[in-house]
């Protein structure tokens, strides 16, 4: 990563430009291209140095649902279980922890009820408790890191 990464991943963590060409704006104060830029992002994320690049969603703004979840999960199938719960779209930000509830989840759907239809099949089909803790306040920190 040089300095160009560095200063294309402090930039877009600020926001996205809404015009035409939104890549060529991004890139045009780095001294790129729109197509340079692109090329460096997918580059970045192959790399594994970012996880993903996109919007961030309000699920529950759009009329959606949002929740942490935990299990329990017994070491010898943890591997198993993550790729069962992974396999749902609905998931993301999955994490292994040490604590008794090892596996954490985020689970956001863009239906009202789908919520506990996911959680319901993630249970029939590992046969695991999950623990559904929804949010009661959000507390938005604005966290951005220097790259």
């Amino acid at each position: 990563m040089d300095d160009i990464d560095r200063a294309i991943i402090n930039s877009l963590q600020g926001g996205f430009p809404i015009c035409d060409q939104p890549f060529s704006a991004i890139a045009e104060p780095l001294g790129l291209t729109g197509s340079k830029l692109l090329a460096r992002i997918r580059k970045l994320k192959d790399a594994g140095v970012i996880s993903r690049f996109g919007p961030m969603w309000h699920a529950e703004r759009m009329g959606g649902e949002l929740t942490l979840t935990a299990m329990k999960v017994p070491q010898e199938r943890f591997e198993e279980v993550a790729d069962i719960v992974n396999s749902f779209p609905e998931v993301a930000h999955n994490y292994a922890r040490e604590h008794a509830l090892n596996m954490w989840f985020v689970v956001a759907t863009e239906k009202p009820g789908r919520k506990a239809e996911v959680l319901a099949e993630i249970e029939t089909r590992t046969g695991i408790e999950v623990h559904d803790m929804p949010k009661i306040q959000e507390f938005y920190v604005g966290l951005r890191f220097e790259a």
